[in-house]
């Protein structure tokens, strides 16, 4: 998949609609379709760029658009070179088809996954409890 502009904004020779440029980011992204509070489809894909306002995706299906929908991908940069981050995501499906899906972004937040400096090693030894008695 190419993305070419030129200097006069010209995306493949039209003429670029996206208000906010967009930026190449090829992450693992799940997502949740949501219908009211309740969760209508859930799936998995990767993200293929995205800016401030909306993003493209692949997806397993072709996704309904109008639908709000939930994402959820690992950020590419730790925060404070320690900590890795999760970008969640929450908007709105604009365009779906047989490759992807546009989404719209409505609001978006970065949560902290734990810092590795302060994670526990995972020990593969069992261990032996005893009870009282």
């Amino acid at each position: 998949m190419s993305d070419n502009y030129d200097e006069r904004g010209f995306h493949n020779g039209e003429r670029e609609r996206r208000l906010k440029l967009r930026f190449p980011l090829e992450q693992d992204v799940r997502y949740k379709m949501l219908y009211g509070q309740r969760i209508a489809e859930t799936g998995a894909g990767k993200t293929r760029n995205i800016s401030s306002g909306g993003l493209w995706m692949t997806t397993e299906t072709m996704l309904t658009s109008g639908m709000p929908v939930e994402l959820s991908m690992s950020w590419p940069v730790l925060l404070n070179d320690t900590c890795p981050m999760k970008l969640m995501i929450y908007g709105c499906v604009v365009r779906s088809n047989e490759r992807g899906a546009a989404v719209a972004i409505e609001r978006y937040e970065f949560r902290t996954q734990g810092s590795r400096a302060y994670q526990q090693p995972v020990l593969n030894t069992p261990v032996e409890m005893r009870l009282p008695g």
